[in-house]
């Protein structure tokens, strides 16, 4: 998912969207420990997802916006 994807979701949808990646991990977790994953690659980037996500989180609660840092 992209980042202009995230910053329009409302503060439910990205709240809703970490609890998701979560599991989504613990899940890729547990089945690469049983050597099931089909695709190792997307535990990285379901864990860059979840930074991406997080971090506009964190963005919303103080108030900054990525125009105000000359961000993306």
């Amino acid at each position: 998912m992209k980042t202009t994807e995230v910053r329009s979701m409302s503060a439910d949808e990205l709240s809703g969207r970490i609890r998701e990646l979560r599991q989504e991990i613990f899940n890729l977790r547990f089945r690469k420990s049983a050597e099931q994953v089909d695709n190792p690659v997307r535990i990285r980037e379901a864990r860059h997802e979840l930074a991406r996500t997080l971090t506009i989180q964190r963005e919303r609660a103080l108030g900054l916006s990525a125009e105000a840092e000359g961000g993306k």
